[in-house]
C-alpha cells in the first residue's frame, strides 16, 4: 500500500511538470519574438507602458550583488545643492553647486569657501553651474571648463565657460565663455550640462533639446543645438572631422543628435568608446553607446510616453535609421552623472557602470559585457538620497554628491 501511494504521488507530480511545461501561456517576449529571461530583476513596480523591448537584455535584466564588503561613508552634509562632480589630480574633488559656487573638497569631506569669479548663471528650475571637468594638464597649467545656464535677453541658454583656478585657491582668474548652444530658450528645464575630455585633448558636452513641445523636434534638427552631443576644442570651436561639418547647413560642432536630456557622459576605460545617459518621459531613461553621426531617436522612438499617460508621437520605439539604446529603464531611475569603474581595489566592479539616480534614490551598478548590460544592482538605496553625480577618486573609491547636501565615499570595508 505505501508503494502504491509513493508511485500515485510521482506520477502526479510528473502530471504537475507535464501541464506546467506545456502551459498556453507564452513566455515574455522581445519586439523581434524573442524569448526573455525571466530571472528576477532589482525592479519590481509595474512598467508604465506595454512596448516590448528590441533585444533581450534591453531592460529588467536579472539582478546581481556586489559580494566584496563595502560602505557608503557620509563626508560631509554641508553642501549647496551639489550638481557636477570631478576629481583632481592630487585627489581632491571639484564640486560645482547650482546656485552658481564652486568648491573644493578634500577626500574627509573638508570644505573650502565658496571660489569667486565665475560668470552669472540662471539657477531656475534646472539652471543653473552645472557640469565641470579640470584640463588633463591641470597640474601644470590649473584650467577648468564648465558648463551652465547663461541669462540671455530673451531666455537662456546652454554655455561652456573655461578660467583658471587661482594659486590660491580662492577665484577663477580670467573666466570666458568659450560656447553657446543656440537658439535660446525662455525656459527652465533640460539643459543636459556635462562636460568630459576625450582622449584627444578636446571636449565632449551634452546638451537637452529644453522640453516644452515647441522645441523638443529640435533634437532631431542639425541647425540647432539643442538635445545633442557636441564635440569642440578647448577654444570652443568644431572639432575637425565632425560628422556633420561639410553641410554648411548643420551646426559643424554637433557629434551625435536625437537627444532628450543627456545628463551623463563616460568613456569605457578599456575600449575608450563614448557612453551616456539621458532622461527619457514617463519610461524610457535610456543608456547609449555613442557613435558619432548617429541620430538615437528622440522624440521619434521612445520607450516613454508623456507625463500626462498621452503617447508620444506615433508611439513607436524602433525605426530604421534611429540607434536603439543599450539599455532603458520603466519606470525611470533619473540618472544623472554616470562613470566607469577602472580601480583595482574592488575587482569584481571593474568596467561596470555606475548611475547617480535622482528619483529612484539609488546609485545603479550596471555590468556590460561586450555592449550588453548582463546584471543591476542598487546601491545605497536605504540613504534616500537623490544621488546627482558620481566620479572614482584617485584612491579607487568612489564619491558620490546628492541634492541633498551629502558627499559620499563609497570603498570597500
Amino acid at each position: 500500500m505505501k508503494n502504491e501511494i509513493l508511485t500515485m504521488m510521482v506520477f502526479g507530480l510528473m502530471g504537475l511538470s507535464s501541464c506546467k511545461n506545456n502551459s498556453t501561456e507564452a513566455p515574455e517576449t522581445t519586439a523581434n519574438g524573442d524569448s526573455i529571461s525571466t530571472a528576477a530583476s532589482v525592479e519590481t513596480k509595474d512598467p508604465n507602458t506595454n512596448y516590448k523591448p528590441a533585444f533581450a537584455g534591453q531592460t529588467r535584466v536579472a539582478a546581481v550583488k556586489t559580494q566584496t564588503a563595502y560602505e557608503g561613508k557620509v563626508l560631509t552634509n554641508d553642501l549647496k545643492k551639489p550638481w557636477g562632480l570631478a576629481v583632481l589630480p592630487d585627489g581632491r574633488l571639484l564640486i560645482t553647486e547650482k546656485e552658481g559656487t564652486l568648491r573644493i573638497a578634500t577626500s574627509n569631506g573638508t570644505l573650502s569657501e565658496p571660489i569667486t569669479g565665475l560668470p552669472k548663471v540662471d539657477a531656475d528650475g534646472q539652471g543653473g553651474l552645472l557640469g565641470i571637468t579640470p584640463d588633463p594638464a591641470f597640474a601644470s597649467n590649473r584650467m577648468v571648463y564648465w558648463v551652465f545656464s547663461e541669462p540671455q535677453t530673451k531666455g537662456n541658454l546652454t554655455a561652456v565657460g573655461k578660467g583658471k583656478l587661482s594659486a590660491d585657491e580662492k577665484r577663477i582668474e580670467g573666466a570666458t565663455t568659450i560656447y553657446r548652444a543656440t537658439p535660446a530658450y525662455d525656459g527652465d528645464k533640460h539643459y543636459g550640462g556635462r562636460i568630459l575630455f576625450d582622449k584627444t585633448g578636446n571636449l565632449f558636452v551634452s546638451t537637452g533639446e529644453r522640453s516644452d513641445l515647441e522645441t523638443r523636434p529640435q533634437a532631431q534638427q542639425l541647425n540647432s543645438a539643442l538635445g545633442k552631443i557636441l564635440h569642440i576644442t578647448k577654444d570652443g570651436k568644431p572639432v575637425s572631422g565632425n560628422p556633420f561639418a561639410s553641410d554648411a547647413n548643420n551646426k559643424p560642432e554637433i557629434y551625435t543628435y536625437g537627444h532628450r536630456n543627456v545628463q551623463g557622459l563616460a568613456l569605457h576605460p578599456t575600449t575608450g568608446e563614448l557612453w551616456e545617459n539621458e532622461y527619457g518621459p514617463k519610461g524610457g531613461d535610456e543608456v547609449n553607446l555613442i557613435k558619432p553621426g548617429k541620430n538615437y531617436g528622440w522624440p521619434v522612438i521612445t520607450y516613454g510616453i508623456e507625463y500626462n499617460g498621452n503617447k508620444i508621437g506615433d508611439a513607436i520605439q524602433q525605426k530604421e535609421g534611429m540607434e536603439q539604446p543599450v539599455y532603458y529603464w520603466d519606470p525611470v531611475v533619473s540618472a544623472s552623472g554616470m562613470t566607469f569603474y577602472s580601480g583595482d581595489a574592488m575587482p569584481e566592479w571593474k568596467n561596470n557602470l555606475f548611475l547617480a539616480c535622482l528619483s529612484a534614490t539609488h546609485i545603479a551598478r550596471l555590468v556590460i559585457e561586450n555592449n550588453k548590460v548582463t546584471g543591476e544592482e542598487r546601491l545605497l538605496e536605504s540613504e534616500k538620497q537623490r544621488f546627482r553625480d558620481i566620479a572614482q577618486g584617485t584612491d579607487g573609491a568612489l564619491y558620490a554628491i546628492t541634492d541633498e547636501g551629502r558627499l559620499y565615499r563609497i570603498f570597500k570595508k
